[in-house]
């Protein structure tokens, strides 16, 4: 795990700062002035919540970003940490590294960027005592990651079979497809991506590779359409949706990663700090529940999950299975 720190220079501000809360008009003006490529999701619920929880209303406060992406949220959080506060940038794609150093150079406060899994990342910041007025997770792949076409992120892309977050990884979707049996695969296919098919799809996984090997999104993408019946192809989205969430997450670790991580939640926070995580899936999303339900160490201020408007859907489809949930440290 690497680190970089830098002080960003003063830069202007890009959305106006009267933004409301979730749900209230003027969220969606975030999207539109964005001067990214990278649309956040539900950026104006983050920012409405960095409002109420008065981030930016006092000096030396601390935000963590933990999947630092492409920067969309950075940039908004940082704008209003002020000159005086500090965002700490976290994430372990070497190319968002990259982007991390090219945007630092605009933003207004200090600002730091810790390579490495967001789990070991906000263990090794607790340890040196950290603690974070505001820690927030926007989970799963960046939007950047799957428009990358050699990554083998998406199935509507012909790439080599990768999937790695962390390209130094030694496992990839590859090696999963060429080595795992029929009765493993078919488990992570039923567990991480809620596949009916998984049997029909693990055996057939099998079936192929011992013929010659499984090398491509579109190879895969094959396999899966003959092992699904035609009903189930045409029904419900893309066939391989499922089946690449389900290798992506397992090659990442992502389900694991979140367990560590939330349970170090509690301590990365000051008193009154606040944890927002945006999820994308019901795998997520009840985990981030249940965490939230059971420390006795946070309170829970999102009673149901806040989710996109309409504004935003329209310019972000991407936001449509977002879910946002949030909790404060309790003062002791």
């Amino acid at each position: 795990m690497s680190t970089i720190r830098l002080r960003g220079a003063r830069g202007r501000p890009t959305q106006p700062s009267g933004l409301g809360g979730p749900g209230e008009p003027g969220n969606s003006t975030i999207l539109l002035t964005m001067p990214t490529v990278h649309i956040p999701v539900l950026a104006g619920e983050l920012v409405g919540l960095l409002e109420r929880a008065g981030i930016g209303s006092r000096p030396g406060q601390i935000a963590i970003d933990c999947t630092f992406g492409g920067g969309g949220h950075a940039r908004l959080v940082a704008e209003r940490l002020g000159p005086e506060g500090t965002l700490v940038a976290i994430d372990r794609d070497p190319e968002a590294e990259e982007r991390f150093a090219e945007l630092a150079r605009e933003l207004p406060c200090t600002v730091r960027f810790v390579r490495g899994d967001f789990a070991d990342a906000l263990g090794a910041l607790a340890a040196e005592g950290v603690r974070a007025d505001l820690a927030y997770f926007d989970l799963g792949m960046s939007s950047m990651q799957v428009d990358t076409r050699e990554r083998g992120f998406s199935y509507s892309f012909e790439a080599p079979l990768d999937m790695r977050m962390d390209p130094s990884q030694e496992l990839d979707a590859r090696e999963i497809l060429a080595t795992w049996d029929a009765r493993r695969l078919a488990g992570i296919l039923r567990e991480y991506g809620e596949e009916r098919h998984a049997g029909a799809i693990a055996r057939a996984v099998v079936a192929r590779r011992a013929g010659e090997p499984i090398e491509t999104t579109r190879e895969l993408v094959e396999i899966i359409n003959s092992a699904i019946p035609a009903p189930a192809r045409f029904a419900g989205g893309h066939p391989a949706k499922r089946v690449f969430q389900a290798l992506r997450i397992a090659v990442n670790d992502e389900l694991g990663q979140l367990d560590a991580a939330l349970r170090v939640i509690p301590e990365i926070l000051a008193p009154g700090g606040r944890a927002a995580l945006i999820s994308f899936h019901s795998l997520e999303d009840r985990r981030v529940k249940w965490a939230f339900k059971t420390d006795p160490r946070l309170a829970v201020l999102t009673k149901k999950p806040v989710t996109a408007t309409a504004r935003e859907l329209a310019v972000n489809p991407r936001a449509r299975s977002a879910k946002l949930r949030v909790a404060e440290r309790c003062p002791n």
